[in-house]
């Protein structure tokens, strides 16, 4: 039985893991994932995502970041974004919950997410957004996980592969 750890990264934990967490961002991106990034898609601006826009938020308090480890390898990652309007102290924002193509259908999304959710509780987080590309497979364990469809946009982005636009999913969860 494989053995998963999930681990709160924190600034320089982040910085020491770049190069890993970039060749998982690139794996996820070469497998079609669609978390914003088209093909071609060099592994240097897979660095230069966690470098500055992850890394500036982690160090600053308001970003946490979750990576998963199957037998000491990264297998997976998930940030929340606390970095909300003085009007919304309560609400926080999923982004990015990547498990690398290896490493899926094992439970690691799953327990990324039930950890963020702990993370998200403990610093006062009562509302969890996020959004989701429509009918992709990360849709049926957001709602696994007690997500609730607040909505759709059509055409709202570009596929992984840069070709058509496609729905996402808006989906919110009361903690």
């Amino acid at each position: 039985m494989p053995r998963l750890e999930i681990a709160l990264f924190d600034a320089a934990q982040t910085e020491a893991w770049q190069l890993e967490l970039a060749e998982l961002l690139h794996a996820c991106v070469h497998d079609g994932a669609s978390i914003h990034f088209v093909q071609p898609f060099p592994i240097e601006q897979a660095s230069a995502f966690w470098r500055d826009k992850t890394l500036p938020g982690v160090a600053g308090g308001h970003r946490v970041l979750l990576v998963a480890f199957v037998d000491g390898e990264l297998a997976g990652s998930v940030q929340l974004d606390c970095d909300t309007p003085p009007n919304q102290p309560h609400r926080a924002e999923v982004c990015k919950l990547m498990v690398h193509p290896r490493h899926r259908r094992r439970g690691v999304a799953r327990a990324l997410m039930t950890r963020l959710e702990e993370q998200a509780r403990t610093r006062g987080r009562s509302l969890l957004t996020l959004d989701t590309a429509s009918g992709d497979k990360a849709e049926p364990l957001y709602r696994a996980l007690a997500y609730r469809t607040a909505g759709q946009i059509p055409g709202y982005a570009l596929d992984a592969r840069g070709e058509t636009l496609q729905a996402t999913t808006l989906m919110y969860k009361v903690l």
